[in-house]
C-alpha cells in the first residue's frame, strides 16, 4: 500500500509542479510578451502597416538584410520570443528561413545583449564564469560569439530558403516570394 500511496503523491507532485511552472509564466513572462504585443501593435499602428511591408519587401531582396540585419534588429528591439512576429512581414517563403536565422541569433547575442535573451542567460553566465576563471576577458568571447553566430544564422536562413524551396517542390506547395498586404 505503501508504494501505491507515494506512487499516487509522485504523480500528484508532478501535476503541482507543472501548476506552479504555469503560474509563474502568468506572473512572469506572459504579461511582457503582452506589452511587447501591444508595443509592437502601436509601434506598427504608428508606422503604418503599408511602410511595414515595405521593410519586409525591402528586407526579404537579399539574404544578408534577410537573415542577419532584420533578425538583429528584431532580436535587440523586441527581444526573444517576440522578435519571432517581425517575420509576419516578409513573404511566405522567407518565413521558415527568417524563424531559424532569428530563434538561433536569440542565442549567440545574449553574452553582450542580455535583454535579448534572459530565459537563457544562464547558459552565458555559466560559460562566462569558467572564460573568467582561465583569466580570460568574457567580452571578447561575446563579441565573436555574436560575430560568428551573425555570419552562421544568416548561412542557415540561407540554406533554409533551400530547404523550403526543395519540400515545397517536394509537396507541391507554391509560396509567395511578394509580400502580401494584410487589410
Amino acid at each position: 500500500m505503501n508504494v501505491v500511496t507515494r506512487f499516487a503523491e509522485g504523480f500528484m507532485n508532478l501535476f503541482q509542479s507543472g501548476a506552479e511552472t504555469f503560474i509563474s509564466w502568468m506572473t512572469g513572462i506572459v504579461p511582457v510578451v503582452l506589452m511587447l504585443m501591444v508595443l509592437m501593435n502601436a509601434l506598427i499602428a504608428i508606422i503604418g502597416e503599408e511602410r511595414m511591408n515595405k521593410l519586409g519587401e525591402l528586407s526579404a531582396r537579399n539574404p544578408l538584410t534577410r537573415y542577419m540585419i532584420l533578425p538583429f534588429l528584431s532580436a535587440f528591439m523586441l527581444g526573444n520570443p517576440m522578435a519571432m512576429s517581425m517575420g509576419r512581414f516578409l513573404p511566405e517563403f522567407y518565413k521558415p528561413s527568417f524563424i531559424a536565422s532569428q530563434m538561433q541569433f536569440c542565442h549567440t547575442s545574449n553574452g553582450i545583449f542580455p535583454h535579448i535573451n534572459p530565459g537563457e542567460l544562464f547558459v552565458w553566465l555559466g560559460i562566462a564564469s569558467g572564460i573568467q576563471q582561465l583569466g580570460l576577458n568574457e567580452m571578447d568571447l561575446a563579441i565573436r560569439y555574436l560575430l560568428v553566430g551573425l555570419i552562421m544564422n544568416a548561412v542557415g536562413g540561407w540554406v533554409t530558403d533551400f530547404t523550403t524551396a526543395w519540400v515545397s517542390k517536394q509537396q507541391g506547395v507554391t509560396l509567395s516570394k511578394e509580400v502580401k498586404v494584410v487589410n
